[in-house]
């Protein structure tokens, strides 16, 4: 599963009516399931769909401190494949066929792009909101170990009491929004080198 979190004012609700209105159109479904701080979406092919093969895609969406962990998971691509077969054997048959199967192919190309487009969607969405994977105002005040007070991020020392605030100053991955410390050399979710 590959997950990302937007930090800012945004909901799972938010990302599920942004899936459910791009993708609930033509050989696709969308369903629901879930409301409130946890809300998971399916994206699969319709029943009997005219062109094209059986695809299902989840993805989850929970509420995090000061935004939303998005996790897409991974697509069923049997029905594709199968229908990518079937269209390569009509055309070594007679290469006329794909004339005949154009639509499928458009169909199973689209198919092949959803996890993408998928994350074009949440971003977009995560932008339109002014949300994003930089930290919010919120995880940018560091809470001082020894009294408590909060500090301005950057902040080599408690401002009330003098400690030293260095090494546990938040930072987040530039990729996918994961909050870690400053002395962390790799983002704990995906692997990223995040900024000193």
């Amino acid at each position: 599963m590959d997950q990302r979190i937007y930090h800012g004012k945004i909901s799972p609700h938010d990302f599920a009516q942004s899936l459910i209105a791009h993708f609930n159109r033509g050989n696709l479904r969308v369903q629901q399931v879930g409301s409130g701080q946890q809300v998971g979406v399916q994206i699969a092919s319709r029943q009997g769909a005219e062109s094209g093969g059986q695809t299902a895609l989840g993805i989850m969406m929970q509420t995090v401190e000061d935004g939303v962990s998005v996790q897409v998971g991974k697509q069923a691509w049997l029905g594709v494949a199968a229908s990518l077969g079937m269209t390569a054997l009509a055309a070594l048959r007679n290469p006329l066929s794909l004339l005949n199967r154009m639509d499928d192919l458009a169909q199973d190309i689209e198919y092949v792009q959803l996890t993408d487009e998928v994350w074009r969607v949440i971003d977009q969405t995560a932008r339109s909101l002014k949300a994003g994977h930089e930290l919010s105002e919120r995880l940018r005040r560091l809470v001082c170990d020894y009294c408590d007070t909060p500090n301005p991020v950057g902040e080599p020392s408690c401002i009330a009491c003098g400690a030293p605030l260095g090494n546990v100053q938040p930072v987040a991955c530039p990729k996918c929004g994961f909050v870690a410390t400053s002395r962390t050399a790799r983002c704990p979710n995906c692997g990223t080198l995040l900024p000193f």
